[in-house]
């Protein structure tokens, strides 16, 4: 990678909401979806959803830092997600579905302490900010059908009600960074 060039690993729900969202910020490069943070080697999505594993769903974002800034990135994680449900995120429940951030480097690490802080002290939300930190672990691509999910199926049920409106708060809130709004 070059220095303008970085990975960002976030968990807040499921991958599909964020891999839709990540995917359109102008500076991003790629998108995976996956699992982080568990025991398994080589987790299946079936597995991961059993709750057994200790993975959460995650996405790892590559990033030319040039263009888009973590900071941004975060901003972004904190608006499409609420950050104050331990191991839930709408009807999807179990850890798999946690709030977590898998940071890279000591800056990152910095970088989101400093903003989980400032979005707790701000009073944004009515409960505690419960959002892990923790060191980037062992990355596993998901199965090639949770690839651009949303893209490939926009017109499935979950994709309608659930991605759809987490993709119209971003494009509102963060016009400005959406692909092709420059």
């Amino acid at each position: 990678m070059t220095a303008s060039r970085e990975v960002a690993t976030f968990g807040g729900g499921c991958f599909w909401c964020l891999e839709a969202v990540f995917e359109q910020i102008i500076g991003v490069e790629s998108v995976v979806s996956g699992y982080s943070g568990g025991q398994l080697e080589d987790p299946s999505y079936t597995a991961v959803c059993e709750g057994w594993t200790g993975h959460a769903e995650v996405v790892q974002i590559e990033f030319d830092s040039l263009l888009c800034g973590y900071r941004d990135l975060l901003e972004v994680f904190f608006a499409i997600h609420d950050p104050t449900t331990l191991n839930r995120q709408g009807n999807d429940v179990g850890t798999q579905y946690r709030s977590v951030i898998f940071y890279h480097t000591p800056e990152q690490q910095r970088e989101a302490a400093s903003m989980i802080a400032q979005i707790g002290s701000a009073g944004l939300w009515s409960s505690p900010i419960v959002t892990e930190l923790l060191p980037a672990s062992r990355f596993f691509s998901a199965e090639s059908y949770h690839q651009q999910y949303f893209r490939r199926n926009p017109e499935q049920g979950y994709c309608q009600v659930v991605v759809n409106p987490k993709l119209a708060k971003f494009r509102k809130a963060f016009a400005n960074r959406v692909k092709g709004s420059r």
